[in-house]
């Protein structure tokens, strides 16, 4: 097949994808994302199911026969650029890069997505197997209020593909994932002048000091957790003892053990200074993905597939999570990392390498026809 030939329809899709903007915070918005998906899968003969959400965009279910044993397409289709990022960081292409908010992540990942139905059936090799779809709207916020669609959609599932970019420019796959987590630590001291009263205070922040130490210290490069205070808040002005101070933090784990070790220090935290109070909140919001026997097993059926196709694809992995952690966990095959290649996701200098969504296209292609 001549998968070039589809570029410019591609890239027609991918410019009116990117130029309606879909922050996760916009229910409007993203629900205008979601007619645009639920259309064109609609067009390529697609059932549709809209799963309506109260405060994120609805979510959008495309469905091409049925039964057990199928293909499991998965995408987000919200963003982390507010409405308006347009203005500053417009859709356009050079030197075989294509730019624009959300074309990374993950955009070009859609378009490859339903790109795929048309090679599949042009060529007459839709696949036997049902093929399923989901437009993800609360991702890029942790998937709260979809992970329990996700994970009823993989069951029974042959084949889980999520359409991520890839995170490294020689296009390599996630094949493993850590898991992620985050924590809430605030203390409740006592308020005193800081001059006429220093001793009659419980400074908060003093006592936070103690715990923020503690805590970034659970840090284990070799086993590859880390945890990051990336926000802290306390006090009024400095000639108040603070009687208040919280900080909220991240957890990357690769093993699930290594998260209940994190869990255990930050849910036992006691008081160091007399009379402090510490409340703490920590939860696993994904678990990790990794490199097991069954991931081993999808990766190398996967790599025959694509040399027979003439492709090469690599073995990789990331310290962020996606929703493949969440299929992961189920035992179910799954590659990540499906979707566009590029740099910058999350940022003002976002681009896709514009012919990576070419290969992606290929591959897909390959895989949902020789599985």
């Amino acid at each position: 097949m001549n998968f070039a030939a589809y570029k410019p329809a591609m890239m027609t899709l991918l410019k009116k994808l990117v130029e309606t903007e879909s922050p996760t915070y916009d229910k409007a918005a993203v629900n205008r994302m979601g007619a645009i998906v639920a259309r064109e899968a609609s067009k390529l003969g697609a059932s549709i199911e809209v799963i309506p959400k109260k405060t994120v965009g609805d979510q959008v279910v495309a469905r091409w026969g049925s039964g057990p044993g199928g293909f499991f397409l998965i995408g987000h289709i919200d963003t982390v650029f507010p409405v308006g990022t347009l203005g500053m960081m417009p859709f356009y292409e050079k030197d075989d890069k294509t730019y624009g908010p959300g074309v990374l992540d993950m955009k070009a990942g859609v378009v490859v997505m339903l790109q795929t139905i048309i090679a599949l059936q042009e060529s007459g090799k839709m696949p036997k197997r049902p093929i399923t779809m989901f437009f993800n709207t609360d991702e890029e916020t942790g998937s709260y209020l979809s992970r329990k669609i996700v994970k009823k959609l993989a069951r029974d599932i042959a084949l889980t593909l999520v359409f991520e970019p890839s995170e490294n420019l020689d296009g390599s796959l996630h094949t493993w994932r850590k898991g992620t987590g985050k924590f809430h630590l605030r203390v409740q001291g006592r308020a005193a002048h800081s001059g006429g009263a220093h001793q009659k205070g419980l400074n908060a922040i003093e006592e936070l000091s103690h715990h923020i130490v503690r805590v970034q210290g659970l840090t284990n490069y070799d086993k590859g957790t880390t945890i990051n205070i990336g926000s802290i808040q306390g006090g009024r002005a400095i000639n108040i003892v603070p009687a208040f101070a919280e900080a909220d933090g991240d957890i990357r784990i690769l093993q699930v053990d290594e998260y209940k070790r994190v869990e255990n220090v930050i849910r036992n935290l006691q008081p160091v200074l007399p009379d402090a109070v510490i409340a703490t909140e920590c939860i696993l919001n994904r678990p990790p993905m990794p490199f097991d026997a069954i991931m081993e097993a999808t990766f190398d059926k996967a790599t025959g597939i694509a040399a027979a196709e003439g492709l090469e694809i690599i073995a990789g992995g990331s310290g962020s999570a996606s929703d493949a952690n969440f299929v992961a966990e189920m035992g179910i095959p799954v590659l990540d990392g499906m979707g566009a290649v590029g740099e910058g996701f999350h940022s003002e200098s976002e681009y896709i390498l514009t012919n990576s969504m070419i290969e992606r296209l290929q591959l897909t292609t390959a895989l949902l026809r020789d599985w």
